[in-house]
């Protein structure tokens, strides 16, 4: 298989990724279609040097995250939220509204975080592990740890408030 190929085939495998990135970090479609394709671009950027060490879905992550990031401190003069309307709360038929108000005030919290702890509760909310987390955002796993402490501990005194 190609370059080109292989890159669209892993694309069009892990989209769900840099939507989820894009999704996190933009507030409208044309923000998100740009960073989306400004992911994508860096992606094949740095396709080359991609030394399969670490996961694909890492590697991508990763990529995205600076991307966005990057993008983000250009844009810094214009505030970022995250709008309650892209969060999607799988319906299970298990909760009740209290439970989908509770929810709905986390994500208005996280959305209030800084772009660092945006992305680490991103990745927790994930169901990533620590070390994966750490591998992402290029902290140590014990400074992960500490900080989605130091997160949570700042949501709880939040949504108690």
């Amino acid at each position: 298989m190609d370059k080109e190929s292989e890159f669209v085939r892993i694309i069009k495998e892990h989209q769900g990724v840099i939507f989820k990135i894009t999704t996190f970090y933009t507030d409208n479609k044309v923000d998100q279609q740009d960073l989306y394709q400004d992911i994508v671009c860096q992606l094949w950027k740095s396709f080359d040097s991609f030394r399969r060490e670490a996961k694909i879905s890492t590697w991508m992550y990763r990529v995205a995250m600076n991307t966005a990031l990057t993008k983000l401190k250009k844009n810094k003069k214009r505030g970022y939220s995250v709008s309650m309307d892209k969060i999607i709360v799988e319906e299970t038929g298990n909760h009740d509204a209290e439970f989908e108000e509770r929810l709905k005030m986390l994500y208005e919290q996280i959305g209030q975080l800084n772009i660092l702890e945006k992305g680490i509760m991103l990745l927790l909310l994930e169901g990533k592990k620590y070390e994966e987390i750490a591998e992402i955002t290029g902290l140590t796993p014990s400074n992960v740890g500490t900080r989605i402490s130091r997160i949570k501990g700042k949501l709880k005194s939040r949504l108690k408030a």
